[in-house]
This record gives structure tokens, C-alpha cells and sequence, in this order.
């Protein structure tokens, strides 16, 4: 997986958070379609965490065999 790849996910995690966004219901953000756009949220956070410890782990592998 390389550096254009790993940014357009992250890209496209943050269109979906910003889409989520749009569907919760912030006077009951825990009833009804605001619980599947909250899980909305957080799956996406959860892909950009991995990408970034990837990226991170692949840098480390470079400077270390460099």
C-alpha cells in the first residue's frame, strides 16, 4: 500500500464522518438512524487510526533497514 493510497482512504474516512455528521439527530443521538450514523463515525476513525499506525509502522521499517 503506498502513500497516494493510504491518503485517499483517509480522504474518503472523512467524507463518510462528514456525511454521518450530517445524519444524527443531536437532541436524540442515541435512538433510531443517529445510532447507525454514530457507528457511521466511528468505524472511519477506527480506519484512519489503522492507516496512520501503518504508515508509522512503515516508516520505521525504512529507517531501520536505511
Amino acid at each position: 500500500m503506498n502513500k497516494t493510497f493510504s491518503i485517499v482512504l483517509i480522504i474518503l474516512s472523512l467524507a463518510l464522518i462528514a456525511y454521518n455528521v450530517t445524519m444524527v439527530d443531536f437532541e436524540n443521538p442515541f435512538q433510531g438512524d443517529s445510532t447507525i450514523a454514530i457507528i457511521g463515525i466511528i468505524a472511519p476513525l477506527c480506519a484512519i487510526i489503522l492507516v496512520l499506525i501503518y504508515m508509522t509502522s512503515k516508516k520505521i521499517e525504512k529507517k531501520l533497514k536505511g
